[in-house]
């Protein structure tokens, strides 16, 4: 199947780079031919002023009075051939009058923004005298418009781009949710019917051990139901001992690891540590943050579970002596559908983040972590 070249997302910041670019030319083509306009505008006033200072009949008073009085918008200072302010138009009445240096600070932005008009005096070439003028507020207005559209259009944007993204998690959590109930829904018939088939066992006197066995992994397929049943809706947190959830998880996973795994549990000398919690989501993290583990080991290792009590928050680190992760992949680990292992969907660290920041409101990270050397992930709960 051919690919497309292009993702929407690329397709939508090429729209708005060629809507921003063409705004730009056109509005420096707008600003040139309006600073022309207001060069030539400056250069009638210049000579009208000329013309004003060498008639001496008087006929052209009119003329001149109907040019010098036309400008308006287009602040002009003039300045004496000793570099000396002898005149200006168009400015601040207001700030010419509250600050002396007002008019002197005006002279040296003009003197940026435009090159001046020279008049020399035809009867005295000593005299010689030069024009500044400054940018209307039209001529600015013009230039300032591509970086005004551009900041709106990146604006526009990226409130495109994160409510998309928004919309797509949403509908993609909204999945996994129906998935997970789905699953959890698919499983009851069995569990129901495997219960009936251990109470007969029980009646017809089979090995208890046998019978006892079988019990526990159908009471293992009732909790992994429960934990599907649970995504999605949100679950209803209880005052637990942590300390006997930790336990009892790493007793199970160690039971079930290759036997050159090492298991150390290291935690405070109290008895219990009391937070609120659902026991069944949170195993569910440790036995993912466990699994995870031992899969790095590839059958030999040490695995550490490192509990601390903090006064107000609690932290759990998980320690192994495993392959490691590489940088590149330290911010996709949680990711949905990550996964360097040749099996599994990429959803345990998914879900065990969502589970512990979202259901929990606490904090799940990747800590430390060096190739060949192992990783440690960290839990943070609120107490």
């Amino acid at each position: 199947m051919i690919q497309p070249l292009f993702n929407w997302k690329t397709g939508l910041a090429l729209i708005a780079i060629a809507i921003v670019s063409g705004t730009i030319f056109y509005s420096r083509f707008l600003a040139k031919k309006i600073g022309d306009e207001e060069r030539t505008r400056v250069e009638q006033w210049v000579e009208a002023g000329k013309l004003l200072v060498n008639d001496t009949t008087g006929m052209s008073d009119r003329l001149v009075s109907i040019i010098l009085t036309e400008n308006r918008t287009i602040p002009i200072i003039v300045t004496d051939e000793k570099d000396q302010i002898i005149d200006h138009v168009n400015l601040d009445s207001a700030s010419v009058a509250a600050d002396k240096m007002y008019v002197a600070s005006k002279l040296r932005e003009f003197r940026n923004q435009n090159s001046p008009i020279e008049w020399i005096n035809s009867i005295d070439p000593t005299e010689r005298n030069l024009y500044y003028y400054g940018n209307t507020s039209l001529l600015n207005q013009v230039r300032y418009y591509p970086l005004v559209q551009l900041f709106i259009i990146g604006l526009f944007v990226a409130i495109t781009l994160i409510t998309l993204t928004t919309s797509f998690r949403s509908t993609q959590n909204q999945v996994w949710a129906g998935m997970a109930k789905e699953t959890a829904h698919q499983l009851g018939t069995p569990i129901s019917s495997l219960q009936g088939w251990l109470e007969m066992l029980r009646d017809a006197a089979a090995d208890p051990m046998i019978v006892d066995e079988m019990n526990k992994d159908v009471n293992r397929l009732k909790l992994v139901s429960d934990r599907f049943g649970k995504i999605g809706s949100t679950p209803r947190l209880e005052p637990s001992n942590v300390l006997t959830e930790l336990k009892g998880m790493v007793d199970y996973i160690k039971r079930r690891a290759p036997g050159k795994v090492v298991f150390q549990l290291d935690h405070p000398a109290a008895t219990e540590i009391i937070i609120k919690m659902s026991p069944t989501l949170f195993n569910w993290v440790i036995e993912n943050l466990l699994k995870n583990s031992l899969d790095a080991m590839e059958g030999q290792g040490t695995i550490t579970v490192s509990l601390q009590d903090n006064g107000n928050h609690i932290t759990i680190d998980v320690t192994d002596t495993g392959k490691g992760i590489a940088k590149q992949f330290m911010h996709d680990v949680f990711e949905p559908g990550f996964t360097t292992k040749k099996r599994g969907w990429g959803l345990g660290l998914s879900l065990s983040k969502r589970i512990i920041e979202q259901y929990h409101k606490g904090q799940l990270s990747v800590k430390s972590s060096e190739l060949g050397k192992g990783t440690t992930f960290r839990i943070i709960l609120n107490k």
